[in-house]
């Protein structure tokens, strides 16, 4: 793989992760002559031409034509176009050359997944197998780094849970599991006083439920958000496993994806 396909993919990867749409169009078919070698590619986001190149000049420009109004059409579907360089788009040379269009729309289904331990690297890897973006937040490196390597993850190793729970966008699921009880609270507690969003839960019995629910109200937390907390998270299925509680759980943020749970249990 050459330094340009590296940095095509590193320039896709980081529109993924963003969760910013883009178009990549590559020459993919060239009889006679052509401004570029065959499998060049470009990229195209809503700003414009954004990396590479299929040899500038008109070809290019009429690319970027037809990319953006893909872009502003949602287009779905892979696009095929064969462009006779001097009869369609003026170019003295007179070859041809086949164009592919690829159009991404990341997906907008993001979670949140607070502690990075057994049950959490589980939730991660399937939650990879879905048209989902994930965020992982642990104090602990040697969890984070347990992580797999993925564009549509990234994974958070900060001094303190906190300041990332605020700041977490009110339409992303929320997952909390961090090391127990003492630490899941402030990340709850900083979760749910924000305007209320889709989705919290957090790992853990019926007793520490009403625990938790008690103690958050104590600390002023709206009694309409806590009542939505969503505690233990997880369908009530399979058995006291990772990998089976980790389909427990992304069974239940499917379901609050596609706004199929009710406020409370």
């Amino acid at each position: 793989m050459t330094q340009t396909h590296v940095a095509m993919l590193d320039a896709q990867r980081a529109r993924l992760c963003a969760r910013e749409p883009f178009v990549t169009v590559t020459l993919v078919g060239v009889r006679g002559s052509a401004p570029q070698e065959l499998s060049a590619k470009l990229l195209l986001d809503h700003q414009g031409l954004a990396f590479g190149t299929i040899g500038g000049g008109k070809l290019e420009a009429h690319a970027l034509r037809r990319a953006s109004a893909l872009l502003v059409q949602r287009t779905d579907s892979c696009t095929l176009e064969v462009v006779n360089l001097q009869r369609d788009i003026g170019m003295t040379c007179g070859g041809e050359v086949t164009l592919l269009y690829e159009c991404v729309w990341p997906a907008q289904f993001a979670v949140a997944i607070f502690g990075a331990g057994h049950v959490s690297q589980a939730v991660v890897r399937l939650l990879l197998t879905l048209e989902c973006v994930v965020d992982v937040f642990d104090t602990r490196r040697e969890w984070i780094d347990r992580m797999p390597a993925h564009p549509s993850l990234r994974a958070h190793c900060p001094e303190d849970l906190v300041p990332h729970a605020k700041s977490t966008p009110e339409s992303t699921l929320c997952v909390v599991m961090t090391q127990g009880h003492a630490t899941d609270l402030p990340v709850l507690f900083a979760l749910l006083s924000r305007p209320r969003g889709v989705f919290v839960g957090v790992m853990g019995s019926e007793l520490k439920a009403n625990k938790m629910r008690r103690e958050l109200l104590e600390l002023g937390v709206d009694t309409a958000q806590v009542r939505a907390l969503r505690c233990p998270i997880g369908l009530k299925l399979g058995h006291n496993r990772p990998a089976e509680i980790a389909v427990s759980v992304v069974a239940e943020l499917l379901l609050a994806r596609d706004g199929a749970l009710t406020s409370g249990r």
